[in-house]
């Protein structure tokens, strides 16, 4: 057996650590503004709200791009196409660090939000030449994992550093490590072009079935309700709870675990069924999730049970992505494994919750971001219910092979 085949019989080996740590760090470059919005507004003279739209400018720019990316893609060699597009997102970051009014930064993001989804989907593509075909559906799940592990370690990791040594070195972080990775990508990636082609239109075909559309509107419904607070976590912290400026990355922390929590359980859920099953399994989850969220008004008159909530909305925060993977999978990835579907869906969640985030905190304050999202929550629930009719035949078909 040759030496790259006993690799590939262990899935944790070098090429596959690689390409979930450049997930990580694309997920830790998108979401590390979360984390230092306060700082960045400071040190460029502009307000919270300005610099919080960034995140939605960021998502906006991401879910659109990220299918055609990776159509074209298939065009050119991958290696060289994979490494040209991670210095792509190293001079997008460098930019930030170097950012000397909000128009740089800007222009950075958008650089950044450009290659982000597409070297996502490079990434999938290494799967036949990494691993073996027992552990592609896993492969997949842990590439995706990597934005998961950002948003829980990098961000408060980010707020910390930026917190000590400026809101800057955040993004130098991101840049040393971004550089030692380009080093294990020359080192240990294969240089063969052997592509799994992702077609623009194949994966817009896949609209037409009626179980995908309402996975994608449960998505970004879900994902719009968390981000119209989490976008303003760190202002929510420090303004509504009080929490002092120093400990505002352990908050970070406290948060991050929460969310962890929630990735964990999430993949328990998702074992409930297959097809659209586990997901029309969230609907209770998504009923508590919207009155906790309405709740969170409270925090202004009542800081301790503002703190104790937060760490209650991290543990819903990510409860409906396995379940929404799953959906994807059984539906769609059997003829499209690279689909891009659920980063695309996601990211327009994300787009929609912060920019609504943004106009509810620039006209109404900090205090109606939770009762706001709580209505995103309350589409969620009607989109899980009229998944509940496909429960029956799915399973009579599963049942029948």
């Amino acid at each position: 057996m040759a030496k790259s085949d006993v690799a590939k019989e262990r899935f944790f080996n070098l090429p596959v650590m690689v390409l979930i740590s450049l997930s990580f760090m694309l997920g830790m470059s998108e979401f590390i503004v979360v984390g230092i919005l306060p700082d960045i507004a400071a040190g460029l003279k502009v307000s919270e709200v300005t610099v919080g739209n960034l995140v939605s400018l960021f998502a906006f720019v991401y879910a659109p791009v990220t299918p055609l990316g990776s159509a074209l893609s298939a065009r050119f060699p991958r290696f060289a196409t994979h490494l040209t597009l991670v210095g792509v997102f190293l001079i997008g970051n460098v930019l930030c660090a170097f950012a000397s009014n909000y128009g740089v930064l800007v222009v950075a993001r958008i650089l950044i939000a450009l290659v982000s989804g597409t070297l996502v989907a490079i990434a999938m593509t290494y799967a036949p030449d990494v691993t073996t075909e027992q552990y592609r559906t896993k492969f997949i799940a842990w590439v995706f994992s990597g934005f998961s592990i950002a948003s829980v370690v990098g961000v408060p990791v980010g707020t910390w550093v930026a917190n000590t040594f400026g809101w800057r070195w955040a993004f130098h972080l991101v840049n040393v490590l971004t550089v030692v990775l380009i080093v294990l990508m020359v080192m240990v990636l294969p240089r063969n072009s052997r592509i799994v082609k992702i077609g623009f239109l194949p994966q817009f075909r896949l609209f037409f079935d009626r179980r995908i559309q309402l996975g994608v509107l449960a998505v970004v419904f879900g994902a719009a309700a968390t981000y119209v607070f989490y976008t303003y976590l760190t202002p929510i912290m420090r303004d509504e709870v009080h929490v002092p400026e120093q400990y505002l990355s352990v908050g970070l922390v406290i948060f991050g675990a929460a969310c962890l929590w929630s990735n964990l359980y999430g993949g328990k859920l998702a074992d409930r069924g297959r097809g659209v099953e586990p997901l029309t399994h969230i609907r209770p989850i998504y009923c508590a999730h919207a009155v906790l969220m309405a709740s969170l008004i409270v925090t202004h008159w009542v800081p301790v049970y503002g703190a104790l909530l937060l760490v209650v909305l991290g543990m819903f925060m990510y409860l409906q992505n396995s379940a929404s993977q799953v959906l994807y999978m059984d539906v769609a990835s059997q003829s499209h494994p690279g689909s891009t579907l659920n980063s695309m869906s996601f990211n327009i969640g994300i787009a929609l919750g912060s920019a609504v985030g943004g106009v509810v905190n620039g006209h109404f304050g900090l205090m109606w971001l939770g009762p706001v999202g709580a209505l995103f929550l309350v589409c969620a629930i009607a989109i899980t219910t009229m998944l509940r009719p496909f429960v029956a035949q799915e399973r009579k078909f599963y049942a029948d092979i």
